[in-house]
């Protein structure tokens, strides 16, 4: 295949396969010049992360390998392995100065690991075949260590298991013991309708997709004729996933921002990848090669690369803000996952069907295990996933705002804090932050109960030991409905956040946004969208609060409509619409009819003819 030199990736159609192999490259090219002197690290940034810098390097190195080993087992040449071949020959030398080194209990390297098993699987003939008889074994007793070294109880276990998979792909004895151990406990983390958790009461993110049931597809394929029953069950499984899914996409290609590990970006469409590769049609193919390239397109047409070529840590624009503590400037190659689809043959019907159109979905998908109410607004390109919290937590960067707030948006994306002081450095959006008058906010970071019923999500929460909060969210398009009931012995400051609006651009200036202020309601609306929060009950008081910039994770600059309420110790009841809209109109002024007396909250369908929620404000 014949290469254009200037191509930019923005310019790539990814309508062909001979497209994603070029997209592979362009990714990659930028990369050549940061390869170390024995080709075995890659350090392309200062920033740090949990890990050493030579870990850190040596994850660089490995990462590419996402990309590489299907774009070489697929047919198609690269210089750049070349480079990689070199590298490991050197990285897995005990006697090379850029040796990769011993592992550690729950060491990094056994993460960087599982891309040398699956490159071992699919292309033996670049990765194995060229070494000779010390090489290899240089090699294999590199990786053998995955073997003897504890991993984290979660989608980790999968790693040893890939190992142990390119092992045996070549020949090399490998530990069935590691794999069936593995193998059962990553069926403890199923729950059911083709879900998991990361891990026995773990969360329900991207990493079912990109980790879990990517791990899964790749054992089922290579194993479905050794060990059909659990390949089998790996595929039923992704099926039921699939129909879940889907609905975290939208039909620009664009997909929810939710969790954790959103630096690794276009990984949001690997599972769709997987799928394909484990020739499992949950749906038509047409339709599966549509959310894997539109999914591609739309992130190619974003921020996300450095001036000379190279992936940043951020979502769609360089943010450190947001990155994990885990987060090296290589990790974000991660998302080289997606391209697995290289390894079909040119003849598969994958290649050979027509892209077909996003299929049409339900207005709305109730997804218990996540926690989520997914709602669309197919004709705005707009998916919001209304959040019920959940009942655990962890020490991961940002948890709160990654996996607590009442509502996560493809268009309105979702904030993460700046800095510990008021409402601008916290970028309290969709959040109600409380505080004790001292500026310093808290929000809800685990839940003392949960739950999903007739589509109306409830929550409790405490966040001091003497305040409980009842939180009954009605999810809906533009408009959502919020409730809380707070009972409080301390004297408490409030902030209701709604949608975090964009207004960034060269000619930004606060004084163009559109902007209404007064004792009922705070609305924001500039050329692209409006976000607005009415009060209906309660003394809170509406502004706009604007947030500290690369707060946001899809907008570098922002403004957040929100409700400031004072309480004093006692039973209160606050009671909200939210809006947001990604186009500039006037619904906001037709919010959903809410009812309230002194005794009772009444909230009415769209149409008015039926009672959606009713409550007694006891």
């Amino acid at each position: 295949m014949k290469m254009t030199i200037d191509l930019q990736i923005k310019s790539n159609p990814l309508r062909s396969k001979e497209d994603v192999q070029l997209a592979v490259m362009q990714i990659c090219d930028p990369l050549k010049s940061f390869y170390s002197e024995g080709r075995a690290h890659i350090s392309i940034g200062s920033t740090g992360a949990a890990y050493s810098d030579a870990v850190a390097q040596m994850e660089g190195f490995s990462r590419v390998l996402w990309g590489l080993a299907p774009l070489l087992a697929g047919g198609e040449a690269y210089d750049l392995w070349d480079l990689q071949l070199e590298g490991i020959k050197n990285g897995t030398n005990p006697d090379h100065h850029e040796y990769w080194g011993n592992l550690q209990d729950y060491d990094q390297r056994i993460v960087e690991m599982a891309a040398f098993g699956l490159t071992l699987a699919i292309a033996p003939e670049k990765i194995w075949e060229p070494l000779n008889e010390i090489e290899k074994a240089n090699l294999v007793a590199w990786l053998d260590q995955v073997n003897h070294y504890p991993v984290h109880d979660c989608n980790w276990l999968f790693f040893p298991v890939l190992v142990n998979l390119g092992f045996k792909e070549v020949g090399v004895p490998y530990n069935e013991e590691t794999l069936e151990r593995n193998l059962n406990r990553i069926d403890d983390f199923y729950l059911s309708d083709g879900w998991y958790a990361d891990g026995i009461g773990g969360h329900a993110d991207y990493y079912v997709s990109f980790a879990l049931h990517f791990y899964g597809l790749f054992y089922a394929k290579l194993m479905e004729n050794e060990d059909p029953e659990r390949a089998n069950r790996f595929k039923d499984r992704a099926t039921l996933f699939a129909h879940d899914f889907i609905y975290w996409f939208a039909e620009d290609g664009s997909a929810l921002p939710y969790g954790r590990s959103m630096t690794y970006r276009f990984s949001q469409s690997a599972f769709w990848s997987a799928l394909a590769f484990a020739e499992v049609e949950a749906f038509p193919y047409g339709v599966i090669k549509g959310l894997v390239l539109n999914n591609l397109r739309w992130w190619f047409q974003q921020p996300i690369f450095s001036s000379d070529g190279l992936l940043t840590i951020g979502y769609r624009y360089p943010n450190l803000v947001m990155g994990e503590n885990y987060n090296s400037p290589s990790s974000p190659y991660w998302a080289l996952k997606t391209f697995l689809i290289l390894v079909l043959k040119d003849d598969h019907p994958f290649w050979q069907a027509e892209e077909l159109p996003f299929p049409t979905l339900e207005e709305r998908s109730v997804q218990q295990h996540p926690h989520l109410v997914l709602c669309r607004q197919e004709s705005k390109n707009h998916l919001a996933a209304f959040n019920t919290g959940h009942l655990s937590t962890d020490e991961h960067t940002h948890t709160s705002a990654k996996y607590e707030k009442f509502v996560y948006s493809n268009v309105f994306g979702f904030s993460v804090p700046r800095g510990e002081w008021g409402l601008q450095q916290g970028a309290f959006d969709s959040m109600l932050a409380l505080s004790e008058g001292d500026n310093l906010y808290r929000v809800k970071r685990r839940c003392e109960k949960t739950f999903i019923e007739n589509d109306v999500i409830y929550s409790r929460w405490k966040p001091w030991g003497n305040v409980d909060v009842e939180t009954w969210l009605i999810p809906g398009l533009p408009w959502h409905i919020r409730i809380h009931c707070i009972r409080t012995e301390r004297y408490l400051d409030t902030a209701e956040g709604g949608f975090a609006l964009p207004v960034e651009g060269a000619s930004f200036n606060k004084e163009k946004i559109v902007k209404t202020e007064n004792d009922k309601e705070a609305v924001a609306t500039f050329t692209w969208g409006t976000s607005a929060i009415r009060n209906l009950n309660g003394s809170g008081k509406p502004e706009l609060v604007f947030p500290n910039a690369n707060t946001n994770l899809i907008h570098s600059k922002t403004v957040i409509p929100m409700i400031k309420s004072k309480l004093s110790p006692g039973t209160h009841w606050l009671v909200s619409a939210v809006y947001g809209e990604p186009e500039s109109d006037d619904k906001w002024n037709e919010a959903p009819r809410v009812e309230i007396t002194n005794d009772r909250v009444v909230v009415y369908s769209v149409d008015e003819k039926s009672v959606i929620f009713e409550k007694e404000l006891s």
